[in-house]
């Protein structure tokens, strides 16, 4: 009988060359130091496909330039990270493939994914069909996408998580206090906000003295969190400082306001959305496209890293 090997999970991060490529390469070389895991740098090269009668899709192979170009940016990304973190194990993979699908194919549960946001922001669309948001949508792994920005990103010591009562985001509040565990006084704030639909309009509903039963709807709130930290608090995570808000509006607009003065927001891939169709629930694409700093987004069964 073999006995089964044990896997060592890893950090990947796409390489791309721009601004943004370059903070989540910082990050990811950071985050692989702190956790002892080594860095896998991958470069999509991204070729156009070719549609044939008797082959199907079929991708162009890439010329020797456009090859040396990839090995280049690769290169200069290792020494990058030399420089960031001497220690750390660095591996690179060139693939012939478009970005999203290449990260997606060298990851596994275990792992860590981290991307820049590719020029994501509040006017582009929620429904665009960037390399984020697929990554978000699809990954059975944590995916970590780093924002534009001058500034270094920072150790993920203060946290925010938005939880809604769902899987999902039971799996993002437990990934959060770990997270915060693992660094010196850490902290996570847990968000919940919620808006009441109203069937008519709401000028007039106010008008004939009618108004949401907010002190119902904070009582079910703080039972339902208080309930999620029951299940998932353990004895790791007790040390770890945990504050509440509670609020009656746009629970992403609650998200990105909370987040923007922490380390990170951390949220769960789909939620309690009126939208089952949508990849990737709709709070989590709209903190995606709005976050000011990185943004974990949680599948539903996720491994504790």
């Amino acid at each position: 009988m073999v006995a089964s090997e044990t896997v060592t999970p890893k950090v990947i991060v796409g390489v791309d060359g721009s601004k943004t490529g370059e903070r989540a390469l910082a990050w990811a070389a950071g985050e692989a130091a702190r956790r002892g895991w080594p860095l896998l740098l991958v470069h999509a090269l991204d070729m156009p496909l070719v549609m044939s009668v008797y082959a199907g899709p079929t991708r162009f192979p890439p010329s020797e330039e456009i090859t040396e170009r990839g090995r280049d940016l690769l290169e200069r990304a290792q020494a990058r990270v030399r420089e960031l973190e001497p220690d750390l194990r660095v591996e690179t993979d060139l693939a012939l493939e478009d970005p999203a699908k290449a990260l997606l194919r060298r990851s596994a549960p275990q792992d860590l994914l981290v991307t820049g946001s590719r020029g994501l922001g509040a006017a582009r669309s929620a429904l665009e069909a960037s390399v984020s948001v697929r990554l978000a949508a699809r990954a059975e792994c944590p995916v970590v996408v780093v924002p534009e920005g001058e500034d270094p990103v920072g150790v993920p010591r203060r946290i925010v998580v938005g939880v809604d009562g769902s899987a999902y985001s039971r799996s993002a509040l437990d990934f959060a206090l770990h997270e915060a565990a693992r660094v010196e006084g850490g902290s996570v704030v847990v968000v919940h906000s919620w808006q009441v639909p109203l069937p008519f309009d709401a000028d007039s509903l106010a008008g004939s003295g009618w108004s949401p039963p907010d002190d119902l709807l904070d009582q079910r709130s703080q039972e339902m969190v208080s309930d999620m930290l029951t299940q998932v608090q353990d004895e790791q995570t007790q040390r770890v400082g945990v504050s509440v808000m509670r609020l009656g509006t746009d629970p992403a607009d609650a998200l990105v306001e909370a987040g923007s003065s922490a380390d990170m927001i951390v949220v769960g891939s789909r939620g309690r959305g009126s939208v089952r169709g949508l990849l990737l629930g709709s709070v989590s694409q709209a903190v995606l496209h709005q976050a000011t700093v990185p943004v974990t987004v949680l599948p539903r069964a996720v491994r504790r890293l």
